[in-house]
C-alpha cells in the first residue's frame, strides 16, 4: 500500500523560500504591531479594488499582488490605491451614499464588475485580472512567514495568552521535543498549542511505516469554553496543525482527560503536562500512577484531592518514562494549593519559578553636525570643535541681521545659510555608508514586563515493579570478577569486618 503524501504541510513547520497564494503571511509593521493576513490573488470579499484583495495598515495599502511571489523576510513598499472605495461591496448594513443615489445609472458597469468580482470568488478563479499597482512615495512592511512566536505576536487574544519568553522556558523544562506525547489544559487563544506543536513534531504518518519505528508527536489540547474551542479548532485546520494537535472540548476538572477510543485506541501515553487553569489542583486528582502507589491520608477538607477510580496503569501516562509537569498560576494562593496537592500525590522535584523578559534595542547612533538634518541620527555638535564653528556662525549671522560694523562682510566671507547647509548634508549622505557611521550602542526598554505567572514544575517518576526491579538486575548485575570471587571493596570491608573493626585491620596489617 502507498503512502499518501501529505498535499499540504503546515506553514508553522514547512514553510518554502517565497510566499505563494493561500499561504498565511505576517505583516511585521513595527516591534510590538504584527497583522496576520492570508494572501489571495483574487478579492474574496468584492471590496471593489481594482488592484485585487489588499490589506490596509497605517503605514499604507499593500495590493496583495505586491506581496505573492516575494522572499520572506522582504521588504515591501506601499502602493496608491483607492481607498475611498470600501464602502462598495453590497451588504454594507443597507446603507448609500447620496452620490450613488444621484449617479445610481452611471455605475451600472461597475455594479457588473462588483457582480463579475463575486462569481470570480465562487468559481475560485479570476476572469478579471487585477490592475498593476503603483508604488507609494512612503511606507513599507515586511513580510514574514507564519511561526509560533509572529502568531504570540498577531493572534486575535481571547484569553491571556501565554508569551514566547515562558513558553519557550516551559517546553524545555518539561523536556518537549520530536515524538513527545503533551497533554495541554486551557488552550485558550492557541500560543502554547501553536509551539509546543512545532516542539513535538516528528513527521507525518506513513502507512508503509510501522509505530516502533518512529513514534508519532502529538499534543492533546483540553478547553472547556465552546466558543473559544470552535475558534481555535477552525484555525488548527486551517494552519495544518489537525494531524500533530487533537483538540476535545471538555471540562478536565469535572471529566478528566479522557477521549474518544476512536482516537486514542491506544491510550494517551503522555510524558509532559502543562495545565493553565483557574484551579489546577483539581485536574491532579486525574495524573496519577494508580491508586496503589499512593499514601494519602484520608481528608474531609475542600484542599484534599478526592482520587478516581482507575486502572491499574493510567492510559494518560506513559508508564515507561517519567511525566514532566508545568502549571501557569498568576496568584501566589493557586501556586501554594497546587503545590500542597503534588505531594499528597506523589509528585517529586516540585519547584516554583517566575520568568522575567527585557528587551534591548541595539543600534547605530551618529551624532555630529555632519548629522543634522537626517532621520534617525542627532546633528548636536559632537566635539568643542564642532560647537565653536557652528558658536561662530551664529554670530556671524547675527552680525549680519543687526548691521554691525562699519562695512559691509565680502560675500566669500557670509556665513552660509541653513538652507544651502542642509543642501550640501544631503548631497554628501549619497557618497556615505549610512550602516557603518556612528557609534554601536543598545539600550533597555523603558518598560519592563516583570510578573506574568508562576510556573510551578514537577517530576511524577515512572512505574517501577517487582518485575522491573528483577528485570533491572539482570541487565546490570552485581560487580564480580571472572573468578565468581568479590572484588577489592568488598573483600577489604569483609576483612575490616572479620577483624573485628578498622583498628584491628591496621593492627592485622602492622603484623605483617
Amino acid at each position: 500500500m502507498a503512502a499518501t503524501p501529505i498535499t499540504h504541510p503546515s506553514p508553522f513547520i514547512f514553510t518554502g523560500p517565497t510566499a505563494k497564494p493561500n499561504d498565511l503571511a505576517i505583516l511585521h509593521l513595527k516591534r510590538d504591531l504584527l497583522v496576520p493576513t492570508i494572501l489571495r490573488s483574487y478579492d474574496e470579499s468584492n471590496e471593489g479594488y481594482s488592484e485585487g484583495k489588499v490589506s490596509n495598515t497605517r503605514f499604507g495599502s499593500f495590493p496583495h499582488s505586491t506581496l505573492i511571489g516575494v522572499s520572506w523576510g522582504s521588504q515591501v513598499r506601499a502602493s496608491t490605491v483607492d481607498t475611498g472605495s470600501r464602502g462598495r461591496k453590497n451588504g454594507g448594513k443597507g446603507k448609500k451614499r447620496k452620490r450613488d443615489l444621484e449617479e445610481k445609472d452611471d455605475n451600472d458597469d461597475l455594479e457588473i464588475k462588483g457582480s463579475d468580482y463575486a462569481s470570480n470568488f465562487v468559481l475560485g478563479k479570476s476572469l478579471m485580472p487585477p490592475k498593476a499597482a503603483v508604488m507609494a512615495s512612503t511606507g513599507f512592511v515586511h513580510l514574514l512567514p507564519p511561526t509560533p512566536e509572529t502568531w504570540t505576536a498577531a493572534l486575535p487574544h481571547r484569553t491571556q495568552v501565554v508569551y514566547t519568553p515562558d513558553y519557550s522556558y516551559i517546553l524545555h523544562r518539561i523536556r518537549a521535543r520530536p515524538g513527545s506525547v503533551l497533554i495541554e489544559a486551557g488552550a485558550g487563544s492557541g500560543s502554547f498549542t501553536h509551539a509546543a506543536a512545532r516542539a513535538v513534531f516528528n513527521g507525518y504518518s506513513n502507512p508503509m511505516q510501522s509505530k516502533d519505528e518512529t513514534k508519532q508527536g502529538k499534543v492533546w489540547s483540553y478547553e472547556f469554553h465552546e466558543q473559544r474551542f470552535q475558534k481555535l479548532r477552525a484555525e488548527i485546520n486551517e494552519h495544518g496543525l489537525d494531524e500533530v494537535v487533537e483538540i476535545t472540548h471538555k471540562d478536565v476538572c469535572q471529566d478528566g482527560f479522557s477521549v474518544e477510543e476512536s482516537r486514542a485506541s491506544l491510550g494517551v501515553n503522555a510524558n509532559a503536562v502543562f495545565l493553565d487553569l483557574p484551579a489546577p489542583w483539581l485536574a491532579l486528582k486525574q495524573l496519577v500512577r494508580n491508586r496503589d502507589s499512593l499514601s494519602i491520608q484520608p481528608d474531609q477538607s475542600a484542599a484534599a484531592p478526592q482520587l478516581i477510580d482507575v486502572t491499574p496503569s493510567n492510559p494518560l501516562l506513559d508508564p515507561r518514562s517519567s511525566i514532566y509537569l508545568c502549571t501557569f498560576s498568576p496568584c501566589i494562593e493557586q501556586v501554594q494549593r497546587t503545590i500542597s496537592t503534588l505531594r499528597k500525590l506523589g509528585w517529586h522535584d516540585i519547584e516554583t519559578v517566575e520568568t522575567s523578559s527585557k528587551r534591548f534595542e541595539t543600534k547605530r547612533e551618529r551624532v555630529g553636525l555632519q548629522e543634522e538634518g537626517i532621520r534617525g541620527s542627532n546633528g548636536s555638535p559632537a566635539s568643542v570643535d564642532e560647537a565653536l564653528a557652528r558658536l561662530r556662525e551664529v554670530e556671524g549671522h547675527s552680525r549680519i541681521f543687526h548691521n554691525e560694523g562699519d562695512e559691509s562682510p565680502a560675500p566669500s566671507v557670509l556665513p552660509i545659510s541653513k538652507q544651502d547647509r542642509l543642501r550640501s548634508i544631503q548631497e554628501a549622505q549619497e557618497g556615505r555608508k549610512l550602516y557603518k557611521a556612528g557609534r554601536l550602542v543598545h539600550r533597555a526598554e523603558q518598560e519592563l514586563k516583570m510578573h506574568t505567572s508562576y510556573l510551578v514544575f514537577a517530576i511524577l517518576p515512572r512505574e517501577w515493579s517487582l518485575e522491573d526491579e528483577l528485570a533491572a538486575q539482570e541487565r546490570l548485575p552485581s560487580k564480580k570478577d571472572s573468578t565468581g570471587t568479590l572484588g577489592r571493596l568488598q573483600a577489604k570491608k569483609a576483612a575490616k569486618a572479620k577483624a573485628g573493626g578498622n583498628l584491628a585491620c591496621e593492627m592485622q596489617h602492622e603484623n605483617r
